[in-house]
């Protein structure tokens, strides 16, 4: 059993986004997640640099670099996309018009609580940035990351140790091994990795997990079944 690969982890989430949605992709690895949405979606990806209906990737040698997302990365636009000031782009942030924020991040407590930005270490630029923003202004919050890190540790905790960017924000948690719930009753796990056991991937999880009244199954390449 292996856990599933970044462009796997952007696929799942990418089927998984509201039909019609307004989202936003944050830094890092959710970008990826606009590399595969189905041609024929609804989705309109917001970036909050000010890019509305953001495309995939461009081609190698086709990158325009004043074309970028929030995270610098090259962008193409679909038909019917937009380019706007920062004050407009946190305005849709932070007034509610988005229906998702999809969010990397350190850890994730069993309540909700979100860890997703740096003070610094490791080279990384310190700061809050827009996450903070996202945080309490989309209508729901996703987090996709790795369950744990290069150590074996777990990112789904009782308790975060990061600094926190919101509390209680989280609603669906989105790993190379599960997808988890954030209900008021627990954590609920409503898809597993395809040879994984539950009770090997409670094993992986400080916070405690239950089952919810359905549990789908992931394929290696992102796709989820009954």
């Amino acid at each position: 059993m292996n856990p599933l690969s970044r462009d796997a982890l952007a696929r799942m989430v990418a089927l998984h986004l509201p039909t019609e949605g307004f989202v936003n992709l944050g830094i890092g690895a959710p970008t990826n997640v606009a590399n595969f949405l189905p041609p024929d979606t609804g989705v309109i990806l917001h970036s909050e640099n000010g890019v509305l209906n953001v495309g995939p990737k461009p081609p190698e040698g086709h990158e325009d670099w004043d074309l970028i997302n929030a995270g610098k990365m090259p962008i193409t636009l679909r038909n019917g996309g937009s380019y706007f000031d920062s004050s407009l782009s946190f305005a849709m942030m932070r007034g509610g018009h988005l229906d998702v924020a999809v969010l990397g991040a350190f850890q994730v407590s069993e309540d909700g609580d979100l860890a997703n930005w740096t003070t610094g270490e490791n080279g990384s630029p310190p700061g809050i940035g827009g996450a903070i923003d996202l945080a309490v202004g989309a209508k729901s919050i996703w987090v996709m990351m790795d369950h744990t890190t290069k150590e074996g540790h777990s990112r789904i905790v009782e308790r975060c140790g990061y600094p926190l960017t919101a509390r209680k924000v989280v609603t669906r948690i989105f790993t190379n091994l599960a997808i988890v719930d954030v209900a008021p009753e627990g954590l609920a796990v409503t898809a597993i990795l395809e040879g994984l056991s539950i009770e090997t991937l409670q094993t992986r999880t400080e916070a405690p997990l239950r089952v919810a009244d359905e549990l789908r199954t992931i394929k290696q390449d992102g796709s989820v079944v009954a």
